[in-house]
């Protein structure tokens, strides 16, 4: 591949990477949510017993002051509980309450069944490809940062 075809798939690549962003934004607005608290209660919803403010800002490189003004928000709405983690009491872990359970329960499964949905529809070879594609890219983008 040329540098020119290789910078014209960077763009495309880029383009489609935008679109994915646009179309869980939009589906977020679609169900009275933005973006930003659709992807905290899914860190929610998929904690097995506690999720942490550091954890989540690093599972969807969110700013901590944005995942911190969301759960304020989800604390006043008494959807989340702040307490001690079962492994540090030093830090504070966070848990939907039954309110809490109840409004995810309205939005995440939606959100992963049509996520399970499209992957079906691509088929198994190509969501294989998909996943090892885009693996496969971040490998050699970090392979290229290390030589920098």
């Amino acid at each position: 591949m040329t540098t020119n075809e290789a910078s014209k798939q960077v763009a495309r690549y880029y383009h489609v990477w935008r679109e994915t962003n646009r179309i869980y934004s939009d589906w977020a607005k679609r169900h009275d949510i933005s973006y930003n608290a659709l992807l905290i209660l899914y860190s929610l919803w998929n904690a097995k017993h506690y999720c942490t403010q550091k954890m989540i800002c690093d599972q969807w490189m969110l700013p901590k002051q944005t995942v911190n003004t969301i759960l304020k928000e989800f604390e006043k709405k008494e959807l989340v509980f702040f307490g001690s983690t079962p492994y540090d009491h030093r830090k504070r872990g966070i848990r939907l309450t039954d309110a809490g359970i109840a409004y995810a329960q309205d939005v995440i499964p939606k959100l992963m069944e049509l996520e399970t949905q499209a992957m079906e529809k691509m088929g198994k070879d190509r969501a294989d490809a998909l996943i090892e594609n885009t693996a496969l890219f971040i490998d050699y983008f970090k392979e290229g940062m290390n030589h920098e």
